[in-house]
């Protein structure tokens, strides 16, 4: 047999491949920047690290073990060395490009990870693939920093899909918004006025804090939020505080809370404690043209007649008293019913002057 016709057969045993083929080979050999495998052509076939990822400086010898199996696609039969030039994100991409296509039509949610934070949104891979998913699709509440999304796994339906303008956009916020009305219909279906649970506050206002109850948020006005005086609630409480309620009210879709809860009420005991003719210290809370009002206890205010502030004649408590000011009457009247109690300073220092004279 001549050397010539030998060659023809060994030639003719091989397997004849086009551009655009794919092709089934095994890794015979790994580089940092590149893979070779048997492609069962007279050349092996080369897969560069920028035909592998997206992924810059990925080492290549991390993601693939000689031995191994996988599709790539032929770029070029002759790369001008002899070899065939393979790519394997470029057939992924056309994978996952396919199967973000059925997912599209059949409204499959997905998981993937965030490639990149973009300036108008999130750029996510689904083997491959890229899906845009713009900044008002991202969530249900306007957010201005996306990067704590960044590398996070996400879920999302794609809502439209043309690849040929290259167009392939994803939808997170309607997975939330669903989601939140299970959560919410759950909620209502179960709650009932008087019933205590926990919530997270999610906003502080002027006029309340509204607290996630988990499905729905309820509003903790600055009444409800304690039996003692609330000055601001900024400044009782912020944003990420777990707090302990109790449901006041349920209207249709609002839900109303209150912290005020009856155990604690400070008037249930009262009768003891702020007897007629008991004497007491007080803090000066605010103070009108007719006289003061004398927080005794939170939640228990006590008024002290601008007549009863001093024997001598006084115009107006500010004349003598500032907000704020610890102050020591004695209690004249006590009236359960109407939660109303009298003070007096005049009577004390009467009092202290028959002393003085016994």
């Amino acid at each position: 047999m001549s050397e010539q016709s030998f060659e023809q057969m060994l030639e003719e045993s091989f397997k004849t491949i086009r551009n655009g083929e794919v092709v089934e080979g095994t890794v015979i050999d790994v580089k940092p920047d590149e893979i070779v495998l048997n492609i069962g052509y007279k050349s092996d076939g080369i897969i560069t690290r920028n035909e592998y990822t997206n992924e810059p400086n990925t080492d290549l010898t991390t993601q693939v073990e000689v031995g191994s199996t996988m599709e790539a696609k032929v770029l070029k039969v002759n790369d001008g060395d002899g070899q065939v030039l393979l790519t394997y994100k470029r057939l992924a991409a056309e994978k996952g490009s396919k199967r973000l296509e059925e997912a599209f039509e059949n409204q499959e949610v997905l998981t993937a990870k965030v490639a990149q934070v973009l300036n108008g949104g999130l750029s996510v891979i689904v083997d491959e693939a890229r899906v845009f998913i713009p900044s008002s699709l991202v969530s249900d509440v306007f957010e201005k920093d996306l990067t704590k999304y960044d590398g996070q796994d996400i879920e999302f339906v794609i809502t439209e899909f043309n690849p040929k303008r290259r167009r392939i956009i994803g939808d997170r916020k309607q997975l939330l918004m669903a989601k939140k009305e299970e959560m919410r219909k759950a909620l209502f279906e179960r709650i009932n006025v008087g019933d205590v649970m926990e919530g997270t506050v999610k906003n502080v206002t002027d006029f309340g804090a509204f607290i996630d109850l988990g499905g729905a948020d309820g509003l903790l006005h600055i009444s409800e939020m304690s039996w003692g005086r609330v000055e601001s609630p900024k400044k009782t409480f912020k944003v990420g505080d777990v707090v302990k309620v109790f449901i006041k009210d349920i209207n249709d879709t609002k839900i109303a809370l209150s912290m005020k809860f009856p155990e604690d009420n400070p008037w249930n005991n009262a009768t003891e404690k702020f007897a007629a003719g008991t004497i007491i210290s007080g803090r000066v809370a605010r103070m009108t043209d007719f006289g003061a009002f004398v927080e005794l206890a939170p939640g228990i205010d006590a008024l002290l007649h601008v007549s009863q502030i001093s024997r001598e004649h006084i115009e107006k408590p500010a004349d003598v008293l500032k907000t704020g000011q610890i102050i020591e009457a004695k209690i004249v009247d006590f009236n359960e019913a109407e939660r109303k109690i009298s003070l007096s300073m005049k009577a004390l220092i009467q009092d202290e002057d028959a002393a003085s004279e016994e």
